[in-house]
C-alpha cells in the first residue's frame, strides 16, 4: 500500500469514527511527517523506525506532543493493519502545568480593549459561560432558548452535549446578535465576512487585546475559560457543578483549579497562627 492510499484510508477511518476536526488534523499530520521522514511503505514501518524519528525530530518536544504523536501512529496502524508498532514504546509522563488565569480586574481590562461590540460580546460569552473557543464559533442561533434563558453546546469535546445558562447581563445583546444573523441568513451566532468565523481569528483578537491591556502575550481564548472556573471556585461553587459547566468527563481535570485559586490559598491559615 502506497503512502497516499494509506493516508486516504486513515482519513476515512477518522471520519466514520466521528473524530473531531482537531483529532483528524493532528492524526493526519503526524502520520504524514513520519512517512515523509522514513520514505517507506506504511506496512513496512517498524518500532525502531518510529523511535529513530522520535529521537531526531521530537527530542525537544513536550510530553503532550509525543503522546499525541504516538496515539496518531497507533490509531492508524491498528485501524488499517490491525497491529500496533508503538506498543513497546514507553510514553513520557505528561507534564502538569497550572493554567494561566486572570483576576476579575484583568478580565475587565481585556474586555475594555476589544475594539468592536461583536468582539466584546464573544469574549464576554466565553468568560461568562466557560466556553472553549471551538464551542463559541460553532454556536448556532437555534442552540439558544431565550425565553428559558438557557443554551445548548452540541457535540463538544468528547462528543458530549451540555446546557449553559444565558447570562442576564448579555441577554439583550445576544438577542440583537441573533436577529442580525437571521437577517443575514446566517445559522451561526457569530460569523466572519467570508462565512464561518475561524478559531484562529478569534485567538488573534483576544491576543491583540491582551497586549493592549498590558497583560502580556500569554493570554488566549482558553484563558477566559480557566478564569471562569477559577472565579466560580473562589465564590464557593461546588467543584462538581463546575465540572458539569465545563463539560469535563473526569473530576480530576476540574480539580486542577483547586491549585490555581489564589483567593482559596489566602484563606488557609498557618498552624502557627493558632499556637
Amino acid at each position: 500500500m502506497k503512502q497516499e492510499e494509506f493516508l486516504k484510508k486513515l482519513e476515512i477511518e477518522l471520519k466514520i469514527s466521528k473524530s473531531s476536526a482537531y483529532t483528524l488534523r493532528n492524526y493526519m499530520a503526524a502520520n504524514k511527517v513520519l512517512l515523509e521522514f522514513l520514505d517507506k511503505y506504511p506496512s513496512e514501518i517498524e518500532t525502531d523506525d518510529i523511535k529513530n524519528y522520535m529521537a531526531e525530530k521530537l527530542a525537544d518536544k513536550s510530553a503532550s506532543s509525543i503522546i499525541l504523536f504516538l496515539a496518531a501512529i497507533k490509531y492508524s496502524h491498528q485501524a488499517i493493519f490491525k497491529e500496533d508498532p508503538t506498543a513497546s514504546i514507553k510514553r513520557p509522563k505528561k507534564e502538569r502545568h497550572l493554567p494561566t488565569t486572570l483576576s476579575k480586574d484583568e478580565v475587565k481590562k481585556l474586555l475594555n480593549e476589544l475594539r468592536t461590540e461583536k468582539s466584546k460580546l464573544m469574549a464576554s460569552l466565553m468568560y461568562a459561560c466557560g466556553f472553549r473557543v471551538s464551542e463559541l464559533v460553532n454556536l448556532k442561533i437555534v442552540d439558544l432558548n431565550f425565553p428559558e434563558k438557557i443554551g445548548h453546546i452540541r457535540q463538544a469535546k468528547g462528543n458530549k452535549d451540555r446546557i449553559f445558562n444565558i447570562p442576564f447581563f448579555l441577554l439583550d445583546e445576544l438577542k440583537d446578535q441573533a436577529e442580525k444573523q437571521k437577517n443575514e441568513k446566517q445559522e451561526y451566532m457569530f460569523s466572519a465576512r467570508n462565512g464561518k468565523l475561524s478559531t484562529r481569528n478569534l485567538q488573534k483578537i483576544i491576543s491583540s487585546a491582551s497586549k493592549r491591556a498590558g497583560l502580556g502575550d500569554k493570554v488566549h481564548c482558553h484563558t477566559l475559560r480557566h478564569s471562569f472556573a477559577t472565579h466560580l471556585l473562589e465564590e464557593g461553587v461546588d467543584i462538581r457543578k463546575i465540572q458539569e459547566l465545563l463539560g469535563h468527563a473526569d473530576l480530576s481535570t476540574t480539580q486542577i483549579y483547586t491549585h490555581v485559586s489564589t483567593e482559596e490559598i489566602k484563606k488557609i491559615k498557618s498552624p502557627i497562627d493558632s499556637l
